[in-house]
């Protein structure tokens, strides 16, 4: 599972073998939230959430809208584009 970003402590990863739609793992401190990108134009959103507080989704997701056409691109190479 290559990782695409790290910020604040967090890896945001594309697992390999993973199924549509196109979205990412913010992973870190035991936790993990789930959010689909909406390739290419977002916004990303909250698919699945286990354990991050309102305030950490906010900054996560703020690094993922930044990061959006890189994030996508990733996905594209490993996935295609679906």
């Amino acid at each position: 599972m290559p990782t695409l970003l790290e910020k604040f402590g967090l890896r945001v990863v594309i697992y390999s073998n993973d199924h549509r739609p196109a979205h990412v793992h913010a992973q870190g401190k035991g936790r993990e939230a789930v959010s689909n990108l909406h390739c290419p134009d977002g916004p990303p959103e909250l698919r699945e959430n286990y354990g991050f507080s309102r305030k950490e989704l906010g900054k996560i997701f703020a690094v993922l809208t930044v990061d959006l056409a890189r994030l996508c691109a990733g996905w594209w190479t490993m996935h295609g584009n679906f």
